[in-house]
Parts: C-alpha cells; structure tokens; sequence
C-alpha cells in the first residue's frame, strides 16, 4: 500500500499547495453523467427518454464533430434543462454530494488529503467537473479552494448549460490554476505544489508541479511516470 507523501518543503517556501484531479483520482468513479442522471431523475423523470441522444452526442465527440466542452453543453441541456429554480438545482446538488461522500470517494484519498493537510497545505480541487457540485463535493472533504468548469448564469439568476470561459480540462487547466494563483497573490516561486491526477490530459499540470503524482492511473499515464520519475500511487487497491 503507497503510503501519503511526507511533507518535504524547502525551508525558503512560505506554502505548501496540494492540487487535486477529481474524477477517478478522489472518487471511483467519474461523477459527470452520473450527476446528469441523478438530476434528471429528481427534476424532470422524463429526460431520461433522452438518453439515447446523449450516446448519439458521445459518438459525435468521439468523431471530432464537437469538442468535449461542447458535449458537456448539449449533454447538460438534455438531461437537466435550462428552467430549473436555483433552490431545486441546489437542493439535488447537495444530496448529490453526500451520495458521492458516501458511496464513491477512494479511502486512499481521504487518508492523503488529511496528511496534506495536517502538513500546513492549502489543499485545491482543480476538476473539468462543474462547479455546480464539484464545490459541494469538495467542501465536505475539507478543500480550501476549486478551481473548476464554470457554468454562465442567466438574467433569472438561474444556471444555463453554457460554459463560462473555459472547460476546465487539459492545457487550460493549468492555465486556470496559474490564473487562480495570481487571484491569490501567490508567486510560483514562493509556492510548493503536489498534484494528483489519474489522466493524461493533465500531464500540464504534472509537469508544472513540483511533486507530481500518477494518482489511480490509466496505462498512458503510467508509461510517461515511469519516464518522468514521477511516483505513481494506486489508491483503488487499498
């Protein structure tokens, strides 16, 4: 069993950040349509029948027909719509989090994110999730901060499928956390950072970081870890 990483700060450092993937790195399993399904079950039953447009949208995506944000978008206005009262969406949302809380997050997890920090660092969730529920995920396991796909607002205040500037995924994830630390009045010299993700598509961020960690992760993450010397953790078996 990989232990939690020890702290290893540089005395000259002033923080210490622990940067966190969700999907398939802290939870089991990814959270995105299963949070559509979810919604749509309590907001409208009857968008479940539209379902089969989702699969026709996914093979779109998989054709190069429409980018991944794209398909978020279209996914979102199928199976939970544009009309949804901010308390009922908020209300799904949180009982959304405490089943993923209960049923879905990797104890390995929980045990590195309470060594990170019991080690003084601030610890952020950096997801292509929505905010919508990664926050309220996020909160009850303790992070400090999210940084994740933001969705738009509409003159109701209530939310729309549109995303918000970018999907929080690949290259412009680390363009987020980068633009997140400037927000916070954060030098990158001044800062020590740990990121875990189980994907490929951060590698980004694991270059970037001064600890890097293949957290859970596929083959192609694994092979380039192996070249980076990056250390690769496997909380799925604990």
């Amino acid at each position: 069993m990989d232990k939690a990483p020890q702290l290893c700060l540089p005395k000259r450092m002033a923080r210490g950040l622990a940067i966190y993937d969700m999907d398939r790195t802290v939870t089991r399993r990814a959270t995105y349509t299963p949070f559509l399904i979810y919604a749509a079950r309590r907001l409208a039953p009857w968008r479940l029948f539209l379902t089969p447009v989702v699969v026709l949208l996914m093979m779109a995506y998989v054709a190069g027909l429409i980018d991944r944000g794209r398909l978020k978008e279209l996914n979102y206005r199928l199976l939970v719509g544009r009309g949804v009262a901010p308390e009922r969406l908020n209300a799904v949302i949180e009982q959304f989090a405490d089943h993923q809380l209960a049923t879905n997050i990797l104890p390995g997890a929980r045990t590195s994110i309470a060594a990170d920090k019991a080690d003084g660092r601030k610890l952020v969730l950096a997801t292509a999730s929505y905010r919508l529920y990664a926050a309220a995920i996020a909160h009850r396991l303790g992070f400090d901060d999210v940084i994740a796909t933001e969705t738009q607002i509409d003159d109701q205040g209530w939310t729309i499928e549109r995303i918000d500037g970018e999907n929080c995924y690949g290259a412009a994830k680390l363009a987020m956390i980068q633009a997140w630390l400037a927000r916070e009045g954060l030098d990158r010299d001044a800062v020590h950072i740990r990121f875990y993700s189980d994907h490929i598509s951060d590698a980004p961020v694991h270059h970037w970081s001064d600890e890097a960690f293949a957290t859970n992760p596929h083959d192609r993450l694994v092979k380039l870890a192996e070249v980076e010397g990056w250390k690769v953790l496997d909380w799925r078996k604990e």
